[in-house]
């Protein structure tokens, strides 16, 4: 698994250096914000599409969009708990709920899933991201940092980007197609693979982007760990209590697991710059949480593979 997480860091590496070097005088915010509109508003929805074309919606579709919205909830109320423990200024406060409640399950979460799990990968990635946290964060996300940072006067229609969202439209429309029994036509779906395809590549790219060391500051060092312990250590052991529950088991299980230990998501920023929270912590969040993700993620994966043996071991008189 650290080849694996060795070669994903190669492209984000790239997206570092891109910071650094600026080819053609691109800056990186620039050049991150027009690869995450072309991954958003193209290649996902080729990707939901298909995936959702392939698949037979069924009760583990529903277990694992519960699996998925039980994980946040809790990452929210372990979040807040940490707010109350620490006193945590609101602005401040805002951002550690984000950063604990909600994980960066596709930009990096699909990569090395499909590099485990090959196929299968996309159909968990779909039912967690797209039904399940996405429209979390546009909703609880969104109410969260309009609670603790500052509203924005002319933000009357707050949940709109949850209604024009092309993944979400997407979902929709292969729904109502595999309701319809209509097959996709092989030629459609030749036109529609490659886009799919280069979805996890430019992920790993823009996450490269969006990693700034200049919002590091040793200050924040404390908080900031006791965010990552919540997000890599705690906020795991309930997805592996919540998966093995919901009777999830084998490679489906410890592909959960892995991605309820994924590193805070980098969307959090857009919501920090908006409502004025605290940007700079949480920038330092994601940016702390993604490098100890790549330590605890293996053990994760070598946990939940043991797992078995060890309850077998358990049980035995």
């Amino acid at each position: 698994m650290f080849l694996i997480l060795g070669k994903m860091g190669i492209l984000i590496f790239i997206g570092l250096l891109w910071r650094i070097i600026k080819p053609d005088g691109l800056d990186a915010d620039h050049t991150r914000r027009v690869l995450a509109s072309v991954v958003f508003n193209l290649l996902l929805p080729a990707l939901v599409f298909l995936t959702l074309m392939s698949q037979d919606l069924g009760v583990d579709s529903l277990k694992m969009m519960a699996f998925g919205v039980g994980i946040i909830l809790f990452g929210i109320i372990l979040g807040l708990v940490m707010g109350k423990t620490f006193k945590i200024p609101p602005a401040k406060l805002g951002g550690v709920v984000l950063g604990v409640g909600f994980a960066n399950i596709t930009y990096l979460g699909l990569p090395l899933l499909e590099h485990l799990y090959g196929p299968m990968a996309r159909a968990i990635i779909v039912h967690l991201d797209i039904f399940a946290s996405l429209p979390m964060v546009l909703t609880f996300g969104l109410m969260i940092a309009r609670h603790y940072g500052d509203s924005v006067p002319s933000d009357r229609l707050p949940f709109k980007p949850l209604l024009l969202n092309p993944p979400l439209l997407s979902a929709a429309l292969a729904g109502a197609l595999k309701c319809a029994s209509i097959e996709l036509p092989s030629s459609v779906q030749t036109f529609l693979e490659p886009l799919a395809e280069a979805v996890a590549p430019l992920m790993l790219i823009t996450l490269g982007l969006s990693l700034n060391g200049r919002a590091m500051h040793w200050h924040q060092v404390p908080l900031g760990v006791a965010v990552m312990i919540a997000k890599l250590v705690i906020a795991p052991l309930f997805g592996l209590w919540l998966g093995w529950n919901l009777g999830f088991r084998g490679d489906l299980l410890a592909a959960l697991v892995l991605e309820s230990a994924m590193p805070s998501m980098i969307f959090g920023v857009v919501y920090c710059d908006r409502y004025r929270l605290d940007g700079s912590f949480y920038a330092f969040s994601v940016l702390l949480t993604t490098l100890g993700a790549i330590l605890t993620l293996p053990l994760w994966r070598e946990a939940v593979t043991q797992l078995p043996h060890l309850l077998t071991l358990s049980s035995t008189p």
